[in-house]
């Protein structure tokens, strides 16, 4: 059984495995057939700069400081993503995807009680930032049912019928770009909807809950809370802050 102390010793570490993006997923072509390497290796930099600037900055960053940090030109940039919203897209859908696998493996795992399924969890999505690039409407979406409890049956993911939630778009930043939320994207599939993570996380929660393990009152709202908190950037490089955080917000959660 994973014990607390090991997830938070891996999560400040950093040896809990992290891979999305092109690496996870394999693309390494596109329409025309495989990508040179030059084009794809600055693909790869764009997609890693923009999680980074996105992560620290929110999806308001400006294109410019991606295109900075991953050492290109703007035009770059914009030859691959036409517009920013393309970009914001891409990268929430990544994520969006990756806490979704996560959170089904968690939901799966023989090894692990309940506690340490949803800790375990919440580590690693500490542990790769992901959380902090959800699309800004997870959070509202979260507080919904919390509002409006669904049947227990709705938060399996079967119920969810195959666009998911219906799609709403919200801007980020200031700056009027959108997120599209509960749409199916066409590259990434159903898993890139919101909606099947909150299914997810919300049979994690319930099932912790129904073993007496997490403090009364927790929801589904409270978990993305976590998954969204932030170090920041001033913090220690070593990554003891994020595990200190992680540590304190994991005891908030826990009953006793």
């Amino acid at each position: 059984m994973v014990q607390q102390e090991q997830v938070l010793q891996r999560a400040v570490e950093g040896t809990i495995p992290v891979q999305r993006g092109l690496a996870a997923k394999g693309l390494t072509t596109n329409g025309s057939g495989r990508l040179r390497v030059d084009a794809r290796r600055n693909l790869e930099s764009v997609l890693r700069a923009a999680r980074e600037v996105f992560g620290e900055l929110g999806y308001g960053a400006p294109m410019e400081e991606v295109a900075r940090r991953a050492g290109v030109g703007v035009g770059t940039v914009y030859r691959r993503f036409p517009s920013k919203e393309v970009l914001v897209r891409r990268i929430a859908s990544e994520e969006v995807v990756w806490l979704t696998t996560q959170a089904r493996e968690a939901l799966s795992s023989d090894s692990a009680g309940a506690w340490e399924s949803l800790a375990d969890f919440l580590a690693r999505a500490a542990t790769s930032g992901a959380g902090r690039l959800l699309p800004p409407e997870t959070f509202r979406q979260a507080e919904a049912m919390v509002r409006v409890p669904a049947p227990r049956s709705a938060t399996s993911e079967e119920s969810l019928s195959p666009t998911g939630a219906a799609a709403t778009s919200t801007a980020v930043g200031g700056t009027g770009v959108g997120v599209a939320v509960g749409a199916v994207d066409e590259e990434f599939g159903e898993d890139a909807d919101p909606a099947r993570l909150l299914a997810l996380l919300a049979q994690l929660v319930d099932r912790a809950a129904g073993c007496g393990e997490l403090r009364g009152g927790v929801s589904v709202a409270d978990v993305v809370l976590v998954l969204t908190a932030s170090v920041p950037a001033h913090a220690s490089a070593d990554g003891s802050a994020a595990g200190r955080l992680l540590q304190l917000l994991l005891q908030g959660l826990r009953a006793g």
